[in-house]
């Protein structure tokens, strides 16, 4: 299917399963298990709003002012979130990827990201969505194509949803020992622990009227070297599980409180991150990609439930 606005729609299938991925940033538009949506996408004939599945490369989140410091080299980028300031979630959103391959329930998509201001390097970044009977697997791989060593970091910004009308009845869990305080530009100014604060989610809660744009880090793994956060519906009958492998270090939720009024606080939106935000500057889980090198980054969906 041809769409103006997001490109080739790549339809992948098993079982129940059935997710959507775009051309345009190589987003993942939709999701759904059994007929139940997994994830708050957005139409094929719409445009993406709120960053809506799109992956977050060479950086997720945002840098102060766009300016940072790379070898000794100052470097400006467009501020692209110019009412705070900020450069804000990479460069690949709004580029159409090549498909490089096209299954019944895989596909991969490959674009290169040239040199350009604020940003003078080259890298090729290829995602790999796959569907399967536990889910949806995502793997991004960046790879330095040119000469010098890149500044890296990887996000991406699926809106996970647990079969509840507002995010306000589901109930979240999420391993996390560690958040960051940000300013009013979403920009971290301290970190500090969880413990003892309406931020400690590490034990099943509802989320009630907890209004999160927030990064947590020191994430508990499992015996996989996973660290899983859980949205269930209150009945504990369903619920949607998002995975982040090694490397995903961090991850940030939103509610979604400034979105459009009729988008407000439907799901959260589960970000896997490799760095928190602000890392060009603070270098804070930053990934230095020397020439030749290669990063890959997993994560995944997993609905369970009925």
């Amino acid at each position: 299917m041809q769409d103006s606005r997001t490109g080739r729609q790549l339809t992948l299938r098993h079982g129940a399963h059935e997710a959507v991925v775009v051309e345009l940033g190589a987003a993942l538009r939709s999701y759904t298990a059994g007929g139940r949506a997994v994830i708050d996408g957005f139409a094929a004939q719409d445009p993406v709003t709120g960053g809506r599945g799109q992956i977050l490369v060479p950086w997720p989140n945002r840098i102060r002012d766009g300016r940072y410091v790379w070898e000794g080299r100052e470097l400006q980028l467009p501020l692209t979130e110019p009412a705070a300031g900020n450069a804000i979630h990479g460069l690949l959103r709004w580029v159409p990827w090549r498909v490089a391959e096209e299954g019944a329930d895989r596909a991969v998509l490959d674009v290169e990201l040239r040199p350009q201001p604020g940003y003078p390097f080259h890298l090729g970044v290829r995602a790999e969505y796959a569907l399967g009977g536990h889910g949806l697997e995502v793997a991004v791989t960046a790879r330095n194509l040119g000469p010098d060593p890149a500044p890296y970091g990887f996000g991406q910004h699926p809106y996970v949803m647990a079969g509840t009308a507002s995010v306000d009845e589901a109930v979240l869990t999420l391993p996390a020992r560690t958040r960051l305080v940000t300013d009013g530009r979403g920009l971290p100014v301290a970190a500090e622990p969880v413990a003892g604060t309406e931020y400690d989610l590490r034990a099943p809660r509802a989320v009630g009227a907890l209004r999160l744009d927030t990064p947590f880090g020191d994430l508990e793994r499992d015996a996989d070297g996973r660290a899983v956060v859980r949205l269930a519906h209150p009945s504990g009958a369903l619920g949607t599980d998002v995975w982040l492998g090694p490397g995903a270090d961090w991850v940030q939720l939103y509610t979604g409180d400034t979105l459009p009024p009729g988008e407000r606080r439907r799901a959260v939106a589960v970000e896997p991150m490799t760095c928190p935000p602000d890392a060009f500057r603070s270098g804070t889980g930053l990934v230095g990609l020397a020439p030749g090198a290669h990063h890959t980054v997993r994560w995944g969906i997993t609905p369970w439930g009925r």
